[in-house]
């Protein structure tokens, strides 16, 4: 039979080859002519491993005709963010610093979708360590938007979503540490979870942020997504950010029925904090009528503002990062992209105490969260898109305008982004479902719920085989002039903290400085002694 990869589902997939009707060598080797036409154009893999899926095709189809099918992904090829660990494979980071780096085991995730069946087809791109991109200055192009390759198609789980949404890979495992799942779903018209902190292992994933990282599925779907969760979730020992629950059964909260529940609907995010794009504004609202008329319960709810929940993810986000990379910064510094440095260097500028303090803060945010879980069963809101145009990224925004994704980091609860629109110009639209800590069931619930009654999931981008993706003109870096004090405290903080820093460094801590202090500014330092930081998670009564 004739395969249409690019309109594959998982859950789709999986029926054809449990009935036969396609076998795993056929369904593969689709997909890597998918990869040979389309991936030219969109870089979304760093390392495909065509010759290990094949063998691994093989060897499912001999089990399967035997009798021996064990699961929906048995079979199935995936893709995976190149910060998984895979043994014998390379595993770049997405960085010069890793660019030979082959692990020796697989990450614990890895290992799980293997046991289930799963194929990999290869390694996808990610920006640098999960958290420097897009960025031009690196050994692998950027990734770009299969709805208009001239787009940015978000980060820093570039690939998995490029390659989902081009039907080059029919699931991938992304990161989420900020967003980075997230964000670009919504951009690239997929579905994308971030499961509840510490309920998927990140053991043998490359680290970013230990108090925000969590590990998660990315499909067509939020069906796709419930089946890799029920695979990757379980508590793991040697992950010591791992929390031990009951995993239920997720298919069974795939009902469609989203009757009685009570939505928050969190509309100050997009409309007064970090307003959106007014197609974007008006798919919201589209999207809350269609929850409503599918009998939930909807009514506005207020949080903290976003930027508060910006600056502390901010803090504590990026200390991580520095201290994880400062050896190589001493070392290596030239071999870091540029849009890196940005993200990072300014994180020496905050101090141990500006640390701790965000984490008391974080603290309190977790506790604000307690009557807003007892009120609502979900919380509603904007997602992000219409994606923007690559030459008209400006990396400073990472510092200067809040992320409407970064408060259900902090808050640690799961977070769905599903597609509920497209701009004019036929860019996807995106929003958020998200709810309490280990109530990943809830959101799985009425992101299905919507997909049912929208059509929006069904919708493919139009690729052209042999087409090329367009050069990208980037803007000057515009020149970043620090008064006397703020280019003081650069200089004392790069000599505490050895590093030598280039024009190149210099010029791109120079543009948000100014930013990264005021946000340790703004930081509330009347705790008590009695407030324990947010290091250690307890979520319970």
């Amino acid at each position: 039979m004739m395969l249409d990869c690019q309109a594959l589902t998982l859950a789709a997939a999986s029926v054809l080859l449990r009935t036969r009707k396609v076998s795993p060598v056929e369904l593969t080797k689709a997909f890597i002519n998918r990869i040979t036409d389309y991936d030219p154009q969109l870089h979304a893999f760093i390392t495909p491993t065509i010759e290990s899926a094949m063998e691994q095709a093989r060897r499912a189809e001999t089990e399967i005709a035997r009798g021996r099918w064990i699961g929906p992904l048995h079979g199935v090829p995936f893709g995976l963010k190149d910060i998984y660990d895979t043994a014998g494979i390379l595993t770049t980071a997405g960085s010069k610093i890793y660019s030979s780096r082959v692990p020796t085991q697989d990450a614990a995730t890895v290992a799980k979708l293997y046991k289930a069946g799963g194929l990999l087809l290869g390694k996808l791109a990610t920006h640098e360590f999960a958290i420097g991109g897009p960025s031009h200055d690196l050994p692998w192009p950027v990734p770009r938007n299969p709805w208009n390759t001239e787009h940015y198609v978000g980060g820093s789980s570039s690939g998995s979503a490029a390659a989902i949404a081009a039907g080059l890979v029919p699931v991938a495992l992304g990161s989420d540490t900020g967003a980075s799942i997230r964000n670009p779903a919504a951009l690239a018209g997929i579905a994308g979870l971030k499961p509840t902190f510490g309920l998927v292992s990140r053991r043998g994933v490359v680290p970013n942020a230990y108090a925000l990282d969590t590990c998660g599925p990315m499909a067509w779907t939020t069906e796709d997504c419930a089946i890799l969760l029920q695979i990757l979730a379980g508590y793991d020992a040697s992950d010591p950010g791992s929390i031990a629950t009951v995993v239920p059964d997720y298919s069974t909260a795939l009902t469609g029925d989203v009757r009685g529940l009570r939505i928050g609907v969190i509309r100050h995010f997009w409309e007064n904090d970090a307003p959106v794009d007014e197609e974007l504004a008006r798919a919201m609202d589209e999207a809350i009528n269609t929850v409503v008329r599918l009998g939930a319960h909807c009514e506005d709810v207020r949080l903290r503002p976003l930027q508060d929940y910006h600056d502390i993810r901010m803090l504590i986000g990026q200390t991580e990062v520095f201290c994880n990379h400062h050896a190589d910064l001493i070392a290596r510094i030239r071999d870091f992209g540029a849009e890196f440095l940005r993200k990072v260097l300014p994180a020496m500028l905050w101090t141990s105490i500006d640390y701790v303090q965000a984490q008391r803060e974080r603290r309190r945010m977790l506790d604000e969260m307690r009557p807003i879980y007892a009120g609502f069963d979900a919380l509603l809101t904007a997602g992000a898109g219409p994606a923007v145009r690559l030459d008209r990224y400006q990396g400073v925004t990472f510092w200067s305008k809040p992320n409407i994704y970064n408060a259900f980091n902090i808050t640690g609860g799961p977070a769905l982004a599903v597609c509920n629109g497209f701009s004019t110009s036929g860019l996807p639209l995106g929003m958020q479902i998200a709810s309490a800590p280990f109530r990943d069931d809830v959101v799985l619930r009425i992101g299905d719920a919507y997909e049912r009654a929208t059509k929006w999931h069904l919708r493919r981008p139009l690729l052209a085989v042999g087409a090329r993706s367009p050069a990208v003109a980037l803007p000057p870096e515009a020149p970043a002039s620090l008064d006397s004090s703020t280019s003081a405290a650069v200089e004392i903080a790069a000599r505490r903290a050895n590093l030598v820093l280039d024009e190149r460094a210099w010029s791109m801590i120079s543009s948000v400085a100014p930013l990264a202090l005021a946000m340790s500014g703004r930081l509330r330092r009347d705790h008590p002694r009695s407030l324990e930081p947010a290091s250690v998670f307890h979520f319970g009564s």
